[in-house]
């Protein structure tokens, strides 16, 4: 399996979508798109990450015990699963965040997988140095995913037809967050780019 290029795919999980307890507005549009990603990557023998909110019941992070958020993402529960439309491979890795009630944790190099392994670790055991990243939302998780992929010496490129975010302030949220992911050094490519960009890429086309 090749190792210096992976794709993370960021909290594309049914609370997150509409009729989610905490939804991007655009949460499943993006789905299509992210499972051509999928495939690109599974053609080029590329590893596939996927990030979960994966809450306790009893979390700070939640309003009720002082938190910014309603509750959504509580383990083992139906708002917790990743959207039935995304077409994940079996060998898909799950990293859980979020599982400390005493912190956010919105970046999913915060998390872990099902071996409590962290998930810069894993990165370290695969050789991986590029990451592509997409999901939601674009203003929080994929952002601070993508700041700490790049504090950490990661290239980063950010999948921007394939995030959306949930501008909980501002309707720019998600544009100023794009832009400062930009300045720190993330690299914006569309799923064409992407494609022609991969090394040994077929080039062929992936049904949505």
């Amino acid at each position: 399996m090749k190792t210096k290029k992976a794709l993370l795919i960021v909290d594309l999980q049914n609370d997150f979508c509409p009729g989610g307890s905490l939804p991007a507005p655009e949460g499943d549009a993006i789905i299509p798109v992210i499972n051509r990603y999928i495939q690109l990557f599974l053609s080029e023998n590329l590893i596939v990450f996927a990030s979960r909110d994966w809450h306790p019941s009893d979390t700070l992070h939640f309003q009720e015990f002082g938190g910014q958020w309603p509750v959504h993402c509580v383990q083992d529960t139906p708002g917790a699963q990743f959207n039935p439309s995304l077409k994940l491979p079996p060998s898909t890795i799950i990293i859980s965040k979020g599982m400390d009630p005493k912190e956010d944790s919105y970046s999913a190099f915060q998390g872990k997988d099902a071996l409590g392994v962290p998930f810069k670790d894993i990165l370290g055991q695969f050789g991986v140095e590029e990451l592509s990243i997409g999901g939601i939302a674009t203003d929080f998780c994929v952002k601070f995913s993508v700041l700490d992929a790049l504090s950490s010496g990661f290239t980063v490129k950010l999948l921007s037809d394939a995030v959306t975010g949930v501008n909980v302030k501002t309707p720019f949220d998600a544009d100023w967050a794009i832009e400062e992911m930009k300045s720190s050094g993330a690299k914006l490519v569309t799923y064409d780019e992407l494609r022609r960009q991969l090394s040994g890429a077929s080039f062929a086309e992936y049904p949505i």
